[in-house]
This record gives structure tokens, sequence and C-alpha cells, in this order.
């Protein structure tokens, strides 16, 4: 049987991250073959990853990553916040972002992508069975324009590009690109703020238009108005609604006595340029994922086993 010193064992647990009493086990199944035993603890962290996947990840990390006339957000979630303040699952967030750049929004072309030798998909599991957590890239969003920026903002932000609440806003324009960048970042900000639902009241889900109505039209007759007028009344409360929820008719978070649209037409002399809002995404970190509720007694029950 090898000689298993404890320089072995924490060289071991430097290269892998993985815990003393793993790395011990890993040694004495290989004989002391640090490679193979690097190996046995991949295969087992691998296998204790597949066991995580069923663990809700509602926690993580919004990344944003920019280019010239281009800009992507994704989500990557873990289980707890204190992964998201570990370096290495911040950096594989980063890398995430950086390689959807490339190839596009789609999950799956980013996991299968390559970075090196090893595919996204590949690290992530790497970095689950590291730090020992389940984690997931939820989804991604691109926006670019042909002429002007793509510009951001991230909300609490843990690192450069990473956050809680991250925005892109696409602002197609022939003007200046540094004036276009600190006008995008503003709306960024305003978006995160807001959070509207659409540009204009053109973007917004018919089936959002129609319930809206309903709404209003339900209250208006409950408040005995004529059914003649009810219409009106209708189209009225819908000029109210888009203001609360389309991007260019909120009041602007930086000067509220205007519109996000009037700001806009203002800033075009100082751009040097018409300004159009093409798109905008806002990410928020777990929004829609439904959390579940542990019990952790029956939890600590589970783990001991049935009595005897």
């Amino acid at each position: 049987m090898a000689n298993i010193t404890a320089q072995m064992v924490k060289d071991l647990r430097d290269m892998t991250g993985a815990g003393m009493m793993d790395c011990k086990a890993a040694l004495g199944e290989t004989q002391g073959n640090v490679d193979a035993a690097v190996d046995w603890l991949r295969k087992k962290g691998l296998s204790k990853a597949a066991k995580k996947a069923g663990r809700v990840a509602a926690e993580g990390l919004i990344g944003i990553a920019l280019k010239p006339g281009k800009g992507i957000a994704v989500e990557v979630n873990s289980e707890t916040d204190f992964v998201a303040r570990n370096e290495e699952f911040q950096g594989l967030v980063k890398l995430i972002a950086q390689v959807g750049l490339d190839v596009g929004a789609d999950v799956e072309k980013i996991k299968a992508a390559k970075v090196g030798n090893i595919a996204i998909a590949d690290a992530i599991a790497n970095a689950i069975a590291k730090i020992g957590e389940n984690m997931s890239l939820r989804r991604a969003t691109v926006l670019s324009v042909g002429q002007g920026v793509v510009a951001s903002y991230v909300h609490n932000s843990v690192s450069e590009g990473l956050g809680k609440i991250g925005v892109l806003v696409a602002l197609e324009s022939s003007g200046k690109t540094d004036e276009l960048a600190a006008l995008g970042r503003q709306l960024a900000m305003h978006v995160a703020a807001s959070n509207p639902l659409a540009v204009d009241a053109s973007g917004l889900d018919p089936a959002t238009i129609a319930r809206e109505k309903d709404v209003l039209a339900e209250k208006f007759r409950a408040q005995g108005k004529p059914a003649a007028m009810i219409d009106k009344i209708v189209e009225s409360g819908l000029k109210t609604y888009y203001k609360e929820v389309t991007l260019l008719d909120q009041p602007y978070i930086h000067d509220p006595g205007k519109s996000v649209a009037q700001a806009l037409k203002e800033a075009e002399g100082k751009v040097g340029g018409s300004i159009k809002v093409t798109g905008f995404v806002r990410y928020a970190l777990g929004e829609g994922i439904e959390k579940q509720e542990s019990d952790f007694a029956a939890e600590v029950a589970a783990a001991a086993g049935p009595k005897n």
C-alpha cells in the first residue's frame, strides 16, 4: 500500500478544492497516483453534481458583457448567496457572458461552446463539483444595433458586470458614441428602477392590453358610469396605464417632470443625431423561480435514517 503523506493530501486538496477526507480517500484508492486521484475525485464530484441538480438554484448573479454595438445579459443561478460572492463563481459567470457575446443567446449553444478544450457545460459541472452547490445557466438575451450603442447598468454590483439586477438598452443613432453611451447608462438605470414592460404601447402583449381594458371597463361600470361613455373612459385609462408600464411614456427618473420620450428628444442636440430606443432587457435575479420551502428538522431526521 502506498504511503499517503499529509503533504500529498494537502497538494491534492489545493489542486482540486475537494475536501481533505475525500483527497485522502482518492489517494488511497489510486495508490498515491496524483493524476489518477484527480480523475477519481472529478468522477466522484460529477456524480455528486448530478445529485445536486434537483435542488432549487434561485440565487447567483446576473452577468453583463458588452462590445461595440452589442451586449448580452445572462443569469447564472446557484443555491445560496454565499456562492455569488465566490470569485471562482464570478469568473464562471463572466466567462459565460463573454462566450454568449460570440455564439448568441441560445442557452444550449452557449453550454456547448468551448473555451480551449472545455465546454461551458463541463465548466459549470466542474464548478458544481468543486463548490458543492447546484448551478445552472438559466437564460440569456442579446441586443445589438447597426449604428449606435448598447449600454448597460448593473445594480447591487459585486464585480464589474455582475450583480442582482442587470439592464441593457439599445440606442440606434448616428450621434456621438460617448454621449450615447452616457445617455444609455442613464436610461438603463431608469429601466432598473421603473421596470417597464415594453418600449412603447405597440410592444405590449395584446392579451395584457385586453386584460387591462376589461379591468378598467368593469371598474367604471361598478362606479355607475354610462355605458355609452365606457369605451372613451377606458381609452383614457389606458393612456394612464401606458405611462406606468411603457418606457417612453414613463416619467424619467432623472427628471420626473419629463417623460423618457421628451428627455430623449432633448438629448438629440447634445448627441448630434436622432435617437431611437430599439429594445431593452432587464434581468432581476431569481424572478419567476419558485423557491422550495425546506423543513430542516425533517431533513435531519431523513439523514439520520430509520430508528432501530
